[in-house]
């Protein structure tokens, strides 16, 4: 069976402050289990595709920037009759922020949000809408905080034309600052549903961004056994299992408040533990057996 393991053409800027190169101690895990796995970059014109049994979409960290044509790509791959993990239905869905609110409307927790579609305006009104002083507005389409922007009542005006423009090009989400952010970003990792492992992002000093890349810091700390299963709660009702998902969120009043759902590229902080790599080749043996 032969495995390609999806990434992306490295650009320094997302793998600034990794210690680890995550895809490389993966695939050398998988080889020594047995397994033909290939690492390929998902714009590589030059790769066959049609050799390939499966395709793991594993780190396209640019996905984001050419969408269209990464989602064409996935297309192609289904015709070519090549499983792609996770599915390519997952990742569609995945793809736009719109999805929080399907979440949200199944009744589970996730940070209050509103859309602005491309081409209009991001007014005043949102903050009454949404009970916050201060707003986070950021892409519908996005990875790593890019084009994230903080806003209150003061700075509003003076980052309306920067705004403007940003919304000339495509969707945006506004959520409410969440004051819980500064106690960390908790990452909830679970392999074909099953939990695996956890960890917590810390912004630095006088940031709210936890990406380590602007500066976050991350820890490992012991959750409650009781947010690791608020966490799975969001995966419950997807329409197919998935090879990998990192559910991430805030802990509020004592519970887990989803922010996102990542299931497209995530960093898994497998950290080349082989009980967390382990955790993984289980899940993939199970998909594609």
């Amino acid at each position: 069976m032969e495995i390609a393991i999806v990434s992306y053409k490295k650009q320094e800027k997302f793998a600034q402050g990794v210690a680890d190169d995550e895809d490389a101690e993966l695939m050398a895990f998988l080889v020594d289990k047995g397994l033909h796995v290939i690492s390929t970059v998902w714009n590589d014109k030059n790769v066959d595709w049609s050799s390939f049994n499966v395709a793991i979409i594993k780190s396209p960290w640019d996905y984001h920037n050419h969408l269209i044509e990464f989602l064409n790509w996935l297309d192609k791959l289904e015709e070519l009759n090549v499983k792609v993990l996770n599915p390519v239905d997952i990742i569609k869905w995945n793809s736009h922020k719109k999805y929080l609110k399907g979440i949200a409307q199944m009744g589970l927790p996730v940070i209050p949000s509103e859309y602005i579609d491309k081409g209009s305006v991001l007014g005043d009104h949102f903050f009454g809408l949404l009970d916050a002083d201060r707003l986070v507005v950021k892409p519908c389409v996005s990875a790593g905080a890019q084009n994230t922007i903080f806003l209150d009542r003061n700075n509003l005006e003076e980052r309306a034309e920067e705004i403007g423009k940003l919304l000339k090009a495509e969707d945006y989400i506004v959520q409410p600052f969440v004051e819980e952010i500064k106690n960390g970003e908790w990452s909830f990792l679970f392999f074909n549903r099953k939990y695996s492992h956890s960890v917590l992002k810390k912004p630095k000093k006088g940031d709210f961004r936890v990406q380590h890349y602007h500066g976050g810091s991350i820890n490992y700390p012991t959750p409650d056994p009781l947010h690791i299963q608020e966490a799975g709660a969001y995966l419950k009702n997807l329409s197919q299992p998935t090879l990998y998902a990192r559910v991430d969120g805030v802990i509020i009043k004592n519970s887990f408040v989803l922010m996102e759902l990542e299931m497209i590229e995530p960093f898994l902080f497998l950290n080349g533990d082989c009980i967390l790599m382990e955790n993984y080749y289980q899940a993939l043996i199970a998909l594609i057996s």
